[in-house]
């Protein structure tokens, strides 16, 4: 079958492959991110309006179309308003990116701006307590080789706040230990590296399991930290790996720790981390810092979240009332009194 849009295609082959990686030098991980978006948007216009990518034009692009695929995603995907404006976001910069390639194509941005972004919602942070982290890494039995990967994996989470990719894009030779204060370089988004300090025990995990599964001397310093093996041939871990394990672990958690929250994920490990440095005095700005946030108002949700430091802060300012000083009872033995109390009078 014949393909109705040759300019189309092309357009997708050069946005994913020169424009965005190498014109908008976006990292490996938001090139997929906007390329599953698109992906999505292809399978609702089959689904939904039965036009395959065979027979898709850029004017299938258009404000009815960009707005039926947010209810799609809403309604038959569940997808939080986040998620859809994220979908959203890729649509648009492929609509400006057609323009960019020819200015006729300008009124396809145009319709995809019409488009208004979905309201969230204010988010809650969900993070575990001190007794419910320490429950959640008892869990993995340590005595077998994958208990021990798994245990490990989440301690550096917690221990350097990173978000679960940034912890499987670890090589070997991100670490610096040999140093007063041992290190490891992360690449966070938009692929910046930060430097972050590892504490003592995190260290001595750490060397436990490079023993145990990078035994090979010396080390080969390009090779991924943690792997699954398939074939023989090791590959780097995926996030759905540490996804299914964490949920596991933290469902077993839930029959002896009734404070654990009703969703465990890897990012849950970062929220954690976050608060517990948080409460403990790191101040927000070195905080945002650590956390490789590119704005301090992406840290503050921080400051919101905590309602027992709220709490503490409330208790410490408000004036002890002793018995002595209780508020007298009102003498009702009056009638008239009372009745003007009451409204009647």
């Amino acid at each position: 079958m014949k393909i109705k849009d040759e300019f189309l295609i092309r357009a997708m082959r050069d946005f994913f492959q020169i424009y965005l990686p190498k014109q908008k030098c976006y990292s490996k991980n938001t090139v997929d991110s906007y390329r599953y978006a698109i992906n999505l948007f292809i399978d609702y216009m089959q689904e939904k309006q039965s036009v395959t990518l065979l027979s898709m034009g850029t004017d299938d692009i258009n404000r009815d179309t960009v707005s039926g695929f947010l209810e799609w995603l809403s309604d038959s995907r569940k997808n939080s308003p986040g998620t859809c404006n994220q979908r959203l976001m890729a649509l648009k910069s492929f609509a400006g990116y057609l323009g960019l390639r020819d200015f006729s194509m300008t009124s396809v941005y145009a319709e995809t701006c019409l488009v208004p972004v979905r309201k969230e919602s204010a988010k809650t942070v969900s993070f575990l307590s001190e007794s419910a982290l320490k429950e959640l890494l008892k869990q993995p039995d340590v005595g077998k080789p994958t208990g021990l990967r798994n245990q490990f994996l989440m301690i550096l989470m917690y221990d350097t706040a990173a978000r679960c990719q940034e912890v499987l894009d670890i090589r070997i030779g991100d670490f610096c230990l040999n140093v007063v204060s041992p290190y490891v370089y992360l690449k966070g988004k938009g692929d910046k590296t930060r430097v972050v300090p590892l504490m003592d025990v995190t260290i001595r995990h750490l060397r436990q399991y490079l023993n145990r599964f990078h035994e090979s001397e010396p080390m080969h310093l390009e090779d991924y930290l943690f792997y699954t093996v398939t074939h023989n041939q090791r590959h780097q871990m995926s996030p759905d790996t540490v996804a299914a394990f964490m949920k596991k672990y933290g469902e077993s958690t839930k029959a002896t720790c009734p404070e654990m929250p009703e969703r465990i994920h890897p990012h849950l490990m970062r929220h954690t981390r976050a608060m517990h440095l948080y409460r403990n005095g790191m101040p927000l700005a070195l905080l945002s810092d650590f956390l490789g946030h590119s704005s301090l108002e992406t840290t503050r949700v921080y400051a919101y979240a905590d309602t027992e430091m709220k709490r503490n802060a409330i208790a410490k300012s408000t004036p002890k009332i002793s018995d002595e000083n209780e508020i007298p009872a009102w003498d009702f033995s009056d009638e008239e009194t009372l009745r003007k109390l009451a409204g009647l009078k």
